[in-house]
């Protein structure tokens, strides 16, 4: 997600549900909201951004993969739409564009909403309506790069059900893989960081230079994300990775944004 206004056109994208065969789903425009790089403040700081990137040079991330449960909005929701976006993606973090697939868990029109979606950024991100998302579903994602074009894929274990699309992204950098829980912004900035408790990550995997490796495998390239206010208070914290090196969890500490 990033902060500047992007027109949302109506488009189809090719998707497939994974059950004993494939089958059409279509997906549709995300009113409002952008997914877009990391909004820097701070060396290891954002204020729409946390969780972890792995960085690398260019041309050197061809793979992204993780997995985390759908977290539950916490409490009531207020009467101003809050939102919140979890996701696996490429680039973003030090480069323009972002290739990214997850889900959301917000507070609309007073109610909790929850859905899945897709974004190459700079193009807009979209809707997965053949896609049904609930609280505690576990889901898997993955964004790769082979040829010229990115591929996204995101699957919901619980109910069995995927979705894939691919996309060329010009001037796309590939020089960084990201898990990431995020405020996304409108034409009017970075929206309020709705309230999910805490969301778990695990089984983070990149492959960068054509070796595969847990987030914790990289070393110095691991870069740890807090999301802060543009006054500096925290909004969304992360913890350590796990011993394995392939987890950690994201808490929500404010609103913003």
């Amino acid at each position: 997600m990033k902060l500047q206004t992007i027109s949302l056109s109506t488009a189809t994208a090719t998707a497939f549900i994974v059950l004993s065969f494939l089958m059409a789903a279509s997906a549709l425009p995300v009113p409002q909201l952008t997914l877009a790089p990391r909004a820097h403040d701070g060396s290891f700081q954002s204020t729409n951004w946390s969780g972890y990137a792995v960085t690398g040079s260019s041309s050197s991330v061809s793979i992204a993969r993780g997995s985390w449960t759908v977290p539950a909005i916490q409490g009531s929701c207020p009467s101003t739409n809050q939102y919140s976006s979890f996701w696996v993606g490429i680039d973003g973090f030090n480069s323009g564009t972002v290739e990214q697939t997850g889900t959301d868990s917000d507070c609309q029109n007073g109610a909790p909403t929850y859905y899945a979606w897709f974004e190459f950024y700079p193009h807009p991100s979209f809707l997965i309506n053949g896609m049904t998302i609930t609280p505690g579903d576990s889901i898997t994602a993955q964004a790769s790069f082979s040829g010229r074009s990115f591929t996204v894929t995101i699957t919901d274990t619980t109910t069995g059900v995927s979705f894939s699309t691919s996309a060329k992204v010009h001037s796309a950098q590939r020089s960084s893989a990201e898990w990431i829980a995020e405020a996304p912004s409108s034409s009017g900035g970075i929206l309020p960081l709705a309230d999910f408790g805490t969301v778990s990550f695990s089984s983070c995997t990149a492959t960068v230079n054509g070796a595969t490796g847990t987030i914790g495998s990289f070393g110095s390239s691991v870069q740890q994300i807090t999301m802060v206010s543009s006054s500096g208070a925290v909004k969304a914290q992360p913890s350590s990775l796990s011993g394995s090196g392939d987890g950690f969890s994201v808490t929500w500490k404010s609103a913003g944004p």
